[in-house]
């Protein structure tokens, strides 16, 4: 399983938790031990948090698959294009120097 597919599961469930959590505010409202307004209260205080833990959690996946990029040092097509370019010119002049030129 990959790291997105951890975090797209994580997210998941986390919509899946604040459905259950409204449910379970929408009981206690019916049983009496909530008014309305403090359930919509406690579900929206909920809501946000939830919302900044997610945006928290994305923030350092972004970090730590960045962070793991630097350390491998992929190389971008710009570097691949410096080294063809070089190569080019070196065949180049290979082909001079031998009289071979194609």
């Amino acid at each position: 399983m990959s790291v997105f597919d951890v975090f797209r599961n994580a997210m998941l469930a986390g919509l899946g938790m604040q459905e259950k959590v409204k449910e379970f505010v929408d009981e206690l409202v019916k049983k009496g031990e909530l008014s309305e307004s403090q359930g919509a209260k406690l579900v929206k205080e909920w809501s946000e948090k939830a919302e900044k833990n997610t945006e928290d959690l994305s923030k350092s996946l972004n970090d730590a698959v960045g962070s793991a990029l630097d350390k491998i040092r992929l190389s971008t097509k710009e570097d691949i294009d410096k080294l063809n370019a070089k190569i080019d010119a070196l065949v180049e002049r290979m082909e001079k120097i031998e009289g071979t030129r194609q």
